[in-house]
């Protein structure tokens, strides 16, 4: 009998994908499904990205690329985060990756092993704890409450970090919250981590420019005082609608840059050579696409939010970013896990669990608002339909 390592035994899932399969299924089985479980824009790709990867591979660009990423598009990344957030950053400190897990899996390799403890945000996108475990060190969850409006609480989050502490990942905006943490609450988690200069800091901006009620995202990069710990997470997939693309990039302090570099050697060589092309297309090309894409969430926030608190026993804070709601079940009488499958087995719409996001995450339902407001209206028909006729 073959045996793999015990390491594969603590590996999760992301339980978005199996809902994903289960509503492809009943979908292919003639039901009428609409799922706001994928964290996935309904955009298509802009056109201009498409068709610079289209010319990159009429170019001859099909061979293998430097595993850093090709230099015009590290540049490329370079000059967006100056002329987004103002923040100086060297094309030699950007490595290009295929989509932002990987950025995780590496910052978490090189600081997870046994005896080791690494903070993460529950709820919290489930790869964070999933990772952490894989690697042997213990995942130490930092509430995320949301008497708090979702946002971490810089007091909690010091608060738990131990002399084995090594490694501590936030996300701001975040999923499946839709928090955004205000920038007093940064200042003082950064001004506290100076009594802590071994613990590494990845940030997970994936969603930085997806705000909303004139919320400014503030980058940990723009920190200088934590900058030779900083591992900054970012990407293509949710800004320009590429999630299939699997473009991903991260800043890496000095120190760690080698290694992550190695890594990116040891596992995927390079990124696909023509998405690189498009990726620096999206960066240097028009980015009215991108208000445009933001402006059409922030009107379906609004229905979905408003029809949320309308449900029996049901309850939405209002997210302030990203493209996720996070509604309070508890007094339905459903757990949560349990209220997710009911309602896409009986009711035909997709929503996740809460559970799935962390042991903090029970009473709550993620809803993503990245569907039409046509499909929004009639999920939430069907899911007060349900509510006001199906006790747990």
């Amino acid at each position: 009998m073959l045996r793999i390592v015990d390491a594969f035994g603590r590996i999760g899932e992301e339980n978005a994908f199996a809902v994903l399969a289960r509503a492809t299924a009943l979908a292919a089985e003639g039901r009428d499904i609409i799922n706001l479980g994928i964290g996935q824009p309904d955009f298509p790709t802009p056109p201009h990205i498409v068709e610079a990867a289209v010319k990159a591979l009429r170019d001859g660009h099909h061979g293998y690329t430097p595993a850093t990423g090709i230099l015009p598009l590290r540049e490329g990344v370079a000059a967006d985060i100056h002329r987004r957030l103002g923040v100086s950053v060297s094309p030699d400190e950007v490595l290009i990756v295929p989509g932002g897990k990987v950025t995780m899996f590496m910052a978490i390799l090189m600081f997870g092993e046994p005896g080791a403890e690494i903070l993460y945000p529950d709820p919290g996108f489930p790869i964070y704890r999933s990772m952490i475990e894989f690697t042997g060190a213990t995942p130490v969850p930092v509430p995320i409450r949301e008497e708090n409006g979702f946002a971490f609480s810089a007091e909690e989050t010091l608060s738990l970090i131990t002399p084995r502490t090594r490694l501590l990942i936030l996300n701001s905006p975040a999923n499946p919250t839709g928090g955004v943490t205000p920038k007093a609450e940064i200042d003082r988690l950064v001004a506290g981590l100076a009594d802590h200069p071994d613990v590494a800091v990845m940030s997970d901006e994936i969603y930085g420019q997806m705000t909303y009620d004139g919320k400014s995202h503030v980058s940990l990069l723009a920190y200088p005082e934590i900058r030779d710990r900083l591992i900054l997470l970012d990407g293509w997939s949710k800004t320009y609608a590429m999630t299939g693309w699997r473009m991903g990039f991260s800043v890496w302090p000095k120190p760690l840059y080698e290694a992550a570099r190695k890594l990116a050697v040891n596992s995927y060589s390079c990124v696909n050579a023509a998405a690189q092309w498009a990726g620096l297309a999206a960066l240097t090309g028009p980015q009215d696409c991108v208000g445009e894409m933001v402006a059409e969430f922030d009107r379906r926030r609004k229905v979905v939010v408003e029809g949320l608190n309308k449900l029996p026993n049901v309850s939405c804070a209002t997210p302030k970013g990203a493209f996720y709601a996070f509604p309070n079940v508890s007094r339905t009488g459903w757990k949560a896990k349990a209220l997710a499958s009911a309602l896409l087995e009986e009711a035909g719409v997709a929503v996740i669990g809460g559970p799935d996001f962390g042991v903090h995450g029970e009473g709550f339902i993620r809803l993503s608002y990245a569907n039409s407001t046509e499909n929004i209206l009639k999920a939430l028909e069907r899911m007060g339909a349900f509510l006001a006729s199906r006790k747990a």
